[in-house]
């Protein structure tokens, strides 16, 4: 089709809904007085548009947007000096202004994040333009998917210099030539699918596969040329993909990559050809065919891509290719609604007679044939259908039909896609939908535009058919896999032992096993394949352990309870970063591998922590879980789907201490955010599963209140959860108003329980937590669940010293704002309360006395009950808070360490103590976080992992165990003499007045135990 007059209006298509015209007008009408008023600019401009959409022909085209598209109606409105010069001077002319704006833009941006305004202000132009030059048949397809995809290729373009200049400012990168930072860069990105055959749809996303050439690159940081690739991917995604308050760009998939689930999001150009060559599938075959570089060193794209012709394009191809590529059609056609041709509810694209037909049409019989015959390696679809006819493998006539048929699909796909900015290819599924898609389409009823849909259906799919009459079935495995033989090869045996391994032949005997897949993980041949690939890399791994035998044991038994093979060993070939951190998760930390083996979704999280340092911000976090539910279709999926991502979580944290890369209080703190956060969500929606049932009572709040390791935000792996929920409802407050309702008291008691169960239930995801509420008022006597009166009454009145003690480890974990602060005024005033020095110093010490005769420590490594160990600083933190808060209130941190801060820079203990106990405390805390590695059972250093044994003394600066045993026996000493000063020798006078020799103490024995689990 010849381009027509860049502003001919005569093409489109009737506004036939009057309604949508008049709300149009108004809307537009409001714009222009709002612009009229903004300042002199916004006057000339709204007077120049009312000047212009006056005359008829952009009237005309001001109803056709108003009648068929919102989202178009608002584009309009939203960017009305591209409208302006659209009516003015038509696409072309606007198109190339909206361009050479967003190229100025970008050239004069100060970094990355200053892009993300122009591109999208840019989106929304090119947008409204392209979608005007369709409508209106100014533009062939080609022009019309061509410039899509080249704004495409620009905005990616862009996104990567933005990237790279920021990485060098940085002083990661050297640039060969900052002013143009992609030359020369050995950053790219391979456009697939449509944008890479320049055929985007008008509400696309884009396929990009992310590669960069390690011999080009010029890496200066301090981490791997790998990581910062990854992290420069994932700039360059959100300046494109993330929905802000201007919108997107493009929705960004980058899963066309080799193997994405086990893969980093960018990938070396050395790693992807290995891979294409030694694990590449057909349809990788048939995707790469449409690939070109699209921005980034588009040298360094096309050079790999000339690399992979041999393996896209092979001379000697046997059928198994088109096996493939038809299988996968197949399965396309197995699903609901696109297996039979139909009008309403049809799907475009993956339905019989769709758009997926004539391009597999084309596609399959160039990988047929064009490794023999380069004038079939055309890109684009039309074009590689022309190639047909040029070549004698398709009739100039059914040519003709095919393209002629695959523009006006395209064309409808457009049109669907233009209402309301949605990625869809599926006929709307009522008569009144068609009716309004062919007045859209400029057809001349809604029954003409099925009979000509239908017709074009049944000619693609009667094309499509007789190419592949008959279809044969993928085919299976090939058959077992040859091994040598079963005999030990003495060169094995010698490697083995040179890696560290005390029983090479047993080793060697395992791995033959592995191969001959006797476990259902292996029983692939790819499976078996890949880890015969990785093997020396595995065991090396295994090697650099320390406990070679233990990880390659642990190993076998995690295969034994793997599923499938794949995908891990794939992760583990593409990412070496995560083979070494799930070998030394089998060697030192065999709970952590266990969970894993039960549960391989978490490989995913092994990923992340590879490619990304976790972060465990509360906000990060509550987006992550938000995300996580975002999906979940009922309160089953929310128990699940939360123990999931804690469990998530808590690998990511039990990494960090294995690695090095997180201490006793970071560790505590992030699993501390982990609970915050997920007992948050898990309060909201359990609230809103129980008031579908019971209402809620009218003007009550909730707020869930954490003591023990969650208040003091020093949760360890395997820490339970010291939980008290707090209400408050109004005095006059009746019953709920739900269609059970239920008294305020009984109400609570009852939601208590509930979220109890929701945190503690076993669930195909396992347990959340485990839950202790002894710290309520009256202990087990008491209310599950507890109003804040009676709290503060208790409190006042009644609590035990130790009561108090557990309160200044306590803080609102989620709940009511409101009833956060009432708290915290509660426990201030309580804790602030003033005492009897005499007596408050004799109940500490018999409360401890009682400890150490109730569990008495065998030796330094109990960290909690040794003398001078965690309990013993904690009795003395907590015994100056409560006998000086009185005087100074800024004390009452719930955290000991931050406490014992403010008892120094308070005056009330003295600095070298103070110091002490701060070291103290952090050496040992850092100790119990990475024993809890070992798991719950390993208690002492014999009882450790010997993987673990030999490294937790470098992760806290000792040459070994013994040089560390004796730094904390010293420390422990220490700190028990000072308790003795503090505490134990001036309470001796005044023991009778303590609150345990009132019948209280074993209780509070037992509750200050749960605290430090």
């Amino acid at each position: 089709m010849a381009k027509l007059p860049s502003q001919d209006w005569s093409r489109l298509p009737p506004a036939r809904d009057a309604d949508a015209v008049a709300r149009g007008l108004d809307a537009w009408q409001s714009m222009l007085t709002d612009l009229a008023a903004e300042d002199r600019a916004g006057t000339r401009l709204a007077k120049a548009l009312t000047t212009e959409s006056a005359k008829a022909p952009a009237r005309r085209l001001l109803d056709c947007l108003w009648s068929h598209s919102l989202y178009l109606s608002d584009l309009a409105r939203q960017e009305p000096q591209a409208m302006l010069t659209l009516l003015r001077q038509g696409p072309d002319a606007t198109l190339e202004e909206t361009l050479g704006a967003l190229r100025k833009a970008a050239a004069v941006a100060e970094d990355a994040e200053a892009l993300m305004l122009p591109l999208r202000s840019a989106k929304r132009q090119v947008a409204l333009i392209i979608a005007v030059a369709d409508i209106a048949e100014l533009w062939p397809l080609e022009m019309v998917t061509g410039s899509l995809s080249d704004f495409a290729a620009l905005a990616i373009d862009l996104a990567i210099g933005a990237v790279l200049r920021d990485a060098a400012a940085r002083g990661d990168l050297e640039l060969p030539s900052p002013k143009e930072p992609c030359k020369g860069s050995g950053f790219v990105a391979l456009g697939m699918g449509k944008l890479g055959a320049r055929e985007l749809n008008y509400s696309s996303d884009i396929d990009l596969i992310m590669l960069f050439d390690q011999e080009v690159v010029r890496y200066q940081g301090r981490k791997t040329a790998l990581e910062c690739y990854v992290r420069l991917t994932q700039q360059m995604v959100r300046l494109l993909h993330e929905q802000t308050a201007d919108g997107y760009v493009f929705r960004t998939d980058l899963r066309l990559r080799p193997d994405p689930g086990s893969t980093p999001v960018a990938l070396s150009m050395a790693a992807a050809e290995a891979y294409y060559e030694s694990f590449g599938q057909n349809w990788e075959r048939a995707a790469m065919i449409k690939a070109r570089p699209v921005g980034g060193d588009l040298e360094a794209g096309r050079g790999f891509l000339k690399r992979l012709t041999p393996y896209v394009w092979r001379k000697n191809l046997d059928f198994a290719a088109i096996e493939d590529i038809h299988s996968i059609k197949r399965q396309i056609h197995a699903h609901k609604g696109h297996g039979e041709i139909a009008i309403e509810g049809h799907n475009l694209k993956l339905g019989r007679g769709g758009i997926r037909e004539i391009e597999f049409f084309a596609q399959t019989q160039q990988l047929i044939a064009g490794g023999r015959d380069s004038r079939l390696r055309a890109i684009g679809t039309v074009e590689a259908i022309n190639a047909l006819v040029a070549t004698e493998r398709l009739d100039p006539g059914a040519a003709q039909e095919l393209i002629a048929d695959y523009g006006y699909l395209r064309k409808v796909e457009h049109r669907l896609q233009m209402v309301n900015d949605e990625q869809t290819h599926t006929l709307p599924d009522d008569a009144e939908g068609i009716a309004r898609l062919a007045d859209f389409l400029g057809e001349a009823s809604a029954d003409a535009f099925r009979a000509k849909l239908l017709a074009l259906l049944t000619r693609v799919k009667t094309h499509y058919d007789e190419l592949f009459a008959e279809a044969p079935s993928l085919g299976s495995n090939q058959g077992s896999l040859v091994f040598t033989g079963t005999d030990d090869d003495p060169e094995t045996l010698a490697t083995l032992q040179q890696l560290g391994f005390s029983q090479p032949p047993e080793i060697a005997a395992m791995v033959r096993g592995w191969h001959f897949g006797r476990y259902r993980a292996m029983r692939s041949e790819r499976a078996r394949e890949k880890l015969t690939a990785i093997m020396p890399q595995l065991l090396e791994a295994f090697s650099r352990t320390g406990s070679p035998d233990e990880a390659i044991r642990r190993f076998d038994h995690f295969l034994s309870s793997l599923p499938a093979g794949v995908q891990l060993f794939s992760l583990l070939q593409s990412n070496p970063a995560v083979l070494d951190v799930l070998a030394e998760l089998l060697a030192a930390a065999p709970h952590l591998a266990e969970s894993l083996a039960q549960n391989t979704a978490l490989f995913d999280s092994l990923l992340e922590y590879a490619e990304t340092p976790p972060d465990f911000t509360p906000e990060r976090l509550a987006a992550s879980l938000s995300r996580q539910l975002g999906s979940a279709r009922d309160f089953q999926d929310v128990l699940d789907w939360t123990r999931r991502w804690t469990s998530e979580l808590r690998l990511q944290v039990g990494i960090g201490l294995l690695r090095g890369q997180l201490d006793g209080i970071s560790a505590g703190r992030a699993l501390s955010s982990v609970a915050d956060t997920v007992l948050s969500e898990l309060l909201r929606h359990v609230q809103a599963e129980f008031a579908q049932h019971h209402g809620v009572v009218p003007g009550a709040q909730v707020a869930l209140i954490g003591f023990g390791r969650l208040g003091s935000r020093e949760l360890t792996l395997e820490s339970d959860l010291d939980l008290l929920l707090l209400y408050e409802h109004p005095a006059k407050a009746g019953q709920s108003d739900g269609k059970r309702p239920l008294t305020p008291g009984l109400y609570f008691a009852r939601l208590c329980p509930r979220f109890i169960n929701a945190i503690t239930a076993m669930t195909g995801e396992g347990r959340l937590f485990e839950v202790d509420m002894r710290l309520r008022p009256s202990g087990n006597a008491g209310p599950i669940a507890t109003a804040l009166q009676a709290f503060k009454e208790y409190q006042q009145k009644e609590a035990w010293t130790w009561e108090h003690m557990a309160l200044t480890r306590g803080r609102v974990v989620c709940g009511s704002p409101a009833l956060a602060k009432k708290f915290d005024t509660v426990r201030q005033s309580v804790l602030a309360m003033k005492r009897d020095p005499n007596k408050l110093l004799a109940s500490v010490a018999h409360m401890r006395d009682r400890l150490a005769r109730a569990k008495p420590a065998r030796d330094a490594w109990a960290l909690k009950q040794a003398r001078g160990g965690l309990v013993d600083i904690e009795f003395i933190t907590q015994y100056l808070q409560l006998r000086h808060a009185t005087a100074a209130p800024g004390i009452l941190d719930s955290t000991p360490l931050q406490a014992l801060h403010a008892l120094r820079d308070a005056g009330c203990l003295e600095r070298q103590a103070a110091d002490m106990l701060i070291a103290a405390a952090k050496f040992q805390g850092d100790l119990l976080a990475l024993t809890r590695l070992a798991g719950p059972a390993a208690k002492r250093p014999e009882q450790w992992p010997p993987a673990l044994a030999k490294r937790l003394p470098a992760l806290l600066g000792e040459p070994d165990l013994t040089r560390l045993t004796q730094r904390l026996e010293a420390m422990q000493t220490a700190v028990y003499q000072l308790y003795q000063t503090l505490v134990e020798a001036p309470a001796t006078p005044y023991l009778a007045l303590a609150d345990g020799l009132r019948g209280e103490a074993t209780t509070g024995a037992d509750a200050h135990e749960q605290q430090e689990r």
